[in-house]
């Protein structure tokens, strides 16, 4: 009598590694779950001090940028070990005001500001929005129309006061960065560690002065698309004096574009400059030239 054949067991499957995409679904999850967790300590934006210049803050000076580094290093962006030089710190609190308003609540955004600074979120060279500051100062109950005008003229003539300090801060980062070339050329048994870390320096520092580019550019576009819509609005006479100053800012902004960082463009409040953009007011109607 012929035995019963039996079933043979099933072969057992060989252990797989988790493939890439179950790998990057984690670090993704890993990363929601950290910008919610963040989201939730953080509740406001980066402390400011005097003229909106960064105030120091553990969760924003030391949290965040740790969670920041983690993500930039996972996406495989230029991330450098050195520490900040004096100067580069210096940069990074004097440009800060730009980057925010402070002085309009969140029309630029602060805390998503917040997370690119820190780089949680990647800094975006995305068009921004010019007519969010103009919203804001509609939006706003003030006593009198004039005093929107006002308000711009202020914002504005601390806009071109800052200028001069954070021009000079970016000027000598740039300094900064040139003497690390020359190093890194003439020291002839540097190590690579050392030559990545410094070309990643390089790096950040660029990404924050073009950041710092885009950002004033918005701002001078921001002003003036405001007062065109509040002459329309509410036409004052107080336009000529918020027209020159924006012709003022956009010295600055102009300089900015062109990289020219280490330059005396020092302005006196209102001062005469030409305008590049005018704005006439007669008869109480504005006729707009070139």
């Amino acid at each position: 009598m012929s035995a019963v054949a039996r079933p043979r067991p099933p072969n057992p499957q060989p252990h797989r590694a988790p493939s890439a995409n179950v790998d990057r679904f984690v670090r993704r999850a890993a990363g929601i779950a950290a910008l919610a967790l963040l989201l939730a300590l953080a509740g406001c934006a980066r402390p400011v001090g005097d003229f909106g210049r960064a105030a120091p803050d553990p969760l924003h000076d030391e949290v965040m940028p740790l969670l920041g580094t983690g993500r930039a290093l996972l996406s495989k962006e230029p991330v450098s070990a050195f520490n900040l030089a004096d100067q580069e710190r210096e940069m990074r609190d004097r440009i800060w005001r730009y980057l925010i308003a402070p002085h309009a609540y969140d029309w630029f955004g602060a805390n998503i500001a917040e997370f690119q600074r820190t780089r949680i979120l990647p800094v975006s060279a995305k068009p921004m929005r010019t007519d969010l500051y103009y919203q804001w100062l509609h939006s706003e109950r003030f006593a009198s129309s004039r005093v929107r005008y006002a308000r711009i003229a202020d914002n504005v003539t601390t806009d071109i006061q800052m200028m001069p300090s954070a021009f000079a801060s970016i000027c000598a980062v740039r300094e900064i960065d040139r003497q690390r070339g020359v190093a890194d050329n003439g020291l002839a048994d540097l190590d690579e560690k050392t030559k990545g870390d410094a070309a990643a320096r390089q790096f950040e520092n660029e990404t924050q002065i073009a950041w710092f580019v885009r950002a004033v550019g918005n701002r001078s576009q921001s002003y003036s698309f405001a007062l065109d819509h509040l002459l329309v609005e509410t036409p004052h006479e107080e336009a000529v004096k918020v027209n020159g100053l924006l012709s003022d800012l956009e010295i600055y902004v102009e300089a900015a574009e062109r990289g020219d960082f280490c330059s005396d463009l020092s302005l006196g409040r209102g001062s005469a400059a030409p305008a590049i953009r005018s704005r006439i007011l007669r008869s109480d109607v504005l006729v707009k030239g070139s």
